[in-house]
């Protein structure tokens, strides 16, 4: 059974940081290319950052670049986002995805979610 788990969301003050996990398991992580999206209520899932299955490749939604860094590690099956210097405009829900087939930053290009975690950014 395939499960992708994030954690690390909570609580943070405007100007904070915040690192999200995402442990995947039933599913060869090496083998996947990764995602991150979030969805703040009332508004679409948006693309927030993807890494390819090496970790050579990276691409970031214009609104987090220079903020936010995606990373994984590939013998501990688990991606990262690191986000720094957060805005309340960053409050959502923020999923992690994965593609076994090609790299990609769309809704669609992802056919494994994980459940998501809640990012509270106060002002």
């Amino acid at each position: 059974q395939v499960q992708l788990v994030e954690s690390g969301g909570g609580l943070v003050q405007a100007g904070g940081s915040l690192r999200l996990s995402c442990l995947v398991s039933g599913l060869s992580f090496s083998s996947s290319n990764m995602g991150w999206f979030r969805q703040a209520p009332g508004k679409e899932r948006e693309f927030v950052a993807a890494i390819s299955q090496s970790g050579r490749t990276t691409d970031y939604a214009d609104f987090v670049k220079g903020r936010f860094t995606v990373s994984r590690d590939n013998r501990k099956n688990t991606m990262y986002l690191q986000m720094n210097t957060l805005k309340p405009e960053d409050t959502a829900v923020y999923y992690c995805a994965a593609n076994l087939l090609y790299y990609g930053i769309r809704r669609i290009d992802y056919n494994y979610w994980g459940q998501g975690t809640q990012v509270t950014v106060s002002s």
